[in-house]
């Protein structure tokens, strides 16, 4: 199965930070945050990165699950304890790879395909659910005042 193929058949859209995305669930029941916000309490989503696509540094006020699905590896970028980290979500697990990975809540993170060849798909889950108003994609200028060692990794994984 192609990329395009997975596009068509999965109903998938181009999402803000780069990439394609369908949402496949949100919970019927919701919670009041710590900001005194609704929301859902899960939300589900198909994620799908092409080739040289990225998804650009951004983060969100809930905890986010990733799954691997099928594809090539993809490489998650964080930022963590004033540290950039790495992780490769596949399913190879012999070379080092993880079928799943937790991005904490407002964590800068950002991916792209291992190799930069073929796609990848994942599942992403995130609790409380996921709404646009707690999402934040990082401009270039803000990230890199606040983490100027991580210079060159922002300027790939930024849009301006």
């Amino acid at each position: 199965m192609t990329s395009k193929q997975l596009i068509n058949d999965l109903r998938l859209l181009p999402h803000p930070e780069g990439g394609y995305y369908r949402e496949t669930f949100r919970s019927d029941e919701t919670l009041t945050n710590k900001s005194g916000d609704i929301r859902n309490i899960c939300t589900a989503i198909y994620y799908l990165l092409e080739a040289k696509d990225k998804s650009h540094f951004h983060r969100i006020k809930s905890d986010e699950l990733w799954f691997f699905h099928t594809g090539y590896p993809l490489e998650i970028f964080y930022i963590s304890d004033r540290k950039i980290k790495s992780i490769t979500l596949g399913n190879n697990i012999q070379a080092g790879e993880v079928p799943s990975f937790r991005i904490p809540v407002d964590t800068w993170f950002a991916c792209r395909l291992k190799d930069e060849k073929g796609f990848a798909l994942v599942s992403c889950i995130v609790a409380p659910g996921f709404d646009f108003r707690d999402f934040e994609l990082a401009g270039r200028e803000m990230l890199t005042k606040e983490f100027p060692d991580f210079k060159f990794i922002i300027e790939e994984f930024t849009r301006m």
